[in-house]
């Protein structure tokens, strides 16, 4: 699947060291208003980290959004909106090395063996660069969101990613297949390199006694007021209750070293390879864009079916 959503619906495309990467996003209102100094913005934020580090990696795309539909005055017309992100800076005659070699702990055997053959370049279909197009969506998702008083914020620590969403009304999410924790987690999960999803008190929710963990009511409260604690993660049942939504997200350390890996060749037999290319040595501040970015996309698409069943 290459699309996320059920109304507003991202479409993306493109590999890594392919000309360019993109998106369609089906769904989208007419009459919202483009920001583009927040697209861009986003995307800088992707590109260098919100606390940039000389690990990141050395790859320098200047991540152009060329929009190709859905806009017209700088307001989208509720048609689909189309855009592309040329590659610039990809030197793909650095990975022939790896044309014939599965490293450890990436998606190139799993792509052989799916596919029978697989893009080696930086990665392909596979590599974050991918994330760009997401990343231009969960934009407009978020413009969207802004106009309905809804926020959102990620911190990381190490490489857990806190994200935290305001003003969110209670009653979002269902009951049973499409908790809205469960389409949060199906959402960031699909992050490259993301591995563990908790809400709320998170994997700490154990060392609460059943007495202690139920968020207590506060009289009169409601909104972001109505619980005296928000263990919960401000969601209950699969359905948002009006409290901050607070979820963690879990990533392992990139896998590619550039000072050589044991590879796996076609008739089983192991080599050792030093990769050249260009790798992130440490992404952890490029992600908190990204799990926003999906967020706001399961959010948004959640709160187009969101319905409140009474009179």
């Amino acid at each position: 699947m290459n699309s996320f959503g059920n109304i507003f619906r991202l479409t993306t495309f493109g590999e890594s060291h392919g000309p360019a990467i993109g998106g369609i996003i089906d769904g989208c209102p007419a009459g919202l208003l483009l920001d583009a100094s927040l697209v861009d913005a986003e995307l800088k934020r992707r590109r260098e980290g919100d606390t940039p580090s000389p690990d990141t990696t050395q790859r320098r795309e200047p991540d152009q959004v060329e929009w190709l539909s859905g806009f017209l005055d700088g307001k989208t017309l509720g048609t689909p909106i189309a855009f592309v992100i040329h590659n610039r800076d990809h030197h793909s005659e650095d990975y022939d090395a790896l044309r014939d070699c599965c490293r450890p702990g990436h998606a190139d055997y799993t792509y052989m063996q799916k596919y029978g053959l697989r893009d080696h370049r930086g990665g392909g279909r596979a590599s974050g660069r991918e994330t760009a197009a997401r990343v231009v969506a969960g934009a407009i998702a978020k413009m969207w969101l802004r106009t309905q008083g809804v926020t959102l914020q990620a911190t990381h620590q190490g490489y857990i990613i806190t994200c935290t969403v305001h003003g969110l009304p209670a009653g979002v999410g269902e009951h049973v297949f499409d908790r809205l924790n469960a389409r949060l987690a199906y959402a960031v999960l699909s992050i490259p390199s993301a591995s563990a999803f908790t809400m709320g008190e998170g994997m700490d929710d154990w060392r609460l006694s059943a007495e202690n963990y139920p968020d207590q009511w506060v009289s009169q409260g409601q909104g972001e007021n109505l619980t005296a604690t928000n263990h919960c993660g401000g969601i209950q049942g699969g359905i948002s209750n009006g409290m901050p939504v607070v979820f963690h997200v879990g990533f392992h350390p990139p896998v590619t070293r550039p000072d050589g890996m044991v590879c796996r060749c076609p008739d089983g037999t192991l080599k050792q390879v030093a990769p050249q290319g260009r790798h992130d040595g440490d992404h952890s501040s490029r992600l908190p864009v990204i799990v926003e970015s999906m967020a706001a996309l399961a959010i948004a698409d959640l709160m187009f079916i969101h319905t409140v069943p009474h009179l």
